[in-house]
């Protein structure tokens, strides 16, 4: 390190950090992408980007790994989907750690903009208790009731980044993410999201014959689920943007779990028996994003159908069941 660079990327090595990597490279800008995981679990390896391994909750490595950067993007976490965050709470606070190092660092460094990707997991538990559920406002974060763990590292570190604006005119633009999927995603081992369990469980029946699938809870639960893409142009957007409020970054389209199963079933052309696990980690029961806000501030808003990048997910996942199973 110590040559100047157009953008760091921290989380680089994950699934939306790898997708953004990709996508900054292509527009010609010089990326440094830092993740703690060695280099074969990256999710994606750009040759042409700075590769580092460094472990960002030391400040002494977050401090190297902004230096002599314009801008930086605050992807890094430890996280999964609701079977990970439910039975990690300890571990997802500890997430803190990176969030409050990058941000010094980044001040510290002169850095001219920092992105940081909150969560909908910092609503207020109270306004998701019903499958019916109205859209959730950006204002709806206040009084604060997020997520148990996961949510209030999220909360916690987006005003953190409000505060260094406040107190010292530093540039910070905070998204909040709604349910991010796509190729490239964890998709098994436990910290998957629904819509890649939901694929892997599908294309498991496919390879196998045994048109059986679990789901887990009633499948009565809702929400809404963003393309990898429609987050890569919001996440840019918002970071070049004018403003510094949280904002939502989600689709709008609600959907059931049930409703999900139905349409990655369509996709493969199968139909299966379900049984519920009513056991299991589900979250809140229902989760939408309201993007009045998003449209009012930029005129866009995420817009891909779920059938559609659902399309892309499923033939992704099927291709790595079905090597996994050679």
């Amino acid at each position: 390190m110590g040559k100047q660079v157009d953008v760091v990327v921290a989380g680089g090595g994950g699934f939306i950090g790898g997708h953004l990597v990709g996508s900054l490279l292509a527009q010609g800008l010089t990326v440094r992408s830092i993740d703690i995981k060695p280099r074969h679990e990256w999710y994606q390896v750009h040759d042409a980007a700075e590769n580092v391994i460094a472990d960002l909750s030391l400040l002494e490595n977050a401090r190297a790994g902004v230096r002599d950067a314009r801008h930086v993007y605050m992807l890094a976490a430890d996280m999964g989907g609701m079977g990970f965050i439910e039975n990690n709470k300890a571990v997802c606070m500890m997430s803190v750690l990176t969030s409050t190092h990058m941000l010094q660092a980044a001040h510290e460094a002169g850095v001219e903009r920092y992105f940081y990707s909150s969560s909908a997991c910092v609503y207020a538990a109270a306004k998701q208790t019903d499958p019916n559920v109205t859209a959730l406002r950006e204002e709806d974060a206040y009084p604060a009731q997020p997520e148990d763990g996961y949510g209030w590292e999220k909360l916690f570190s987006e005003r953190m980044c409000r505060h260094y604006t406040e107190d010292y005119g530093f540039t910070t633009r905070v998204a909040r993410y709604h349910n991010v999927y796509g190729p490239h995603g964890t998709w098994a081992g436990g910290r998957e999201k629904a819509p890649a369990a939901v694929c892997r469980k599908v294309a498991e029946a496919v390879l196998s014959g045994d048109h059986r699938i679990e789901i887990w809870g009633d499948g009565l639960q809702t929400r809404s689920f963003m393309y990898i893409d429609d987050c890569l142009h919001g996440t840019q957007m918002i970071m070049k943007g004018d403003s510094g409020e949280p904002v939502n970054l989600g689709s709008s389209e609600l959907v059931t779990i049930n409703q999900l199963v139905d349409i990655v079933e369509g996709i493969a052309g199968i139909r299966c028996e379900r049984s519920h696990r009513l056991d299991a980690p589900q979250g809140v029961r229902g989760r939408n994003s309201d993007n009045t806000l998003i449209r009012e501030i930029y005129g866009w808003e995420p817009s891909v159908s779920l059938a559609d990048g659902l399309e892309q997910t499923y033939a992704w996942v099927y291709d790595q069941v079905k090597r996994s199973h050679q």
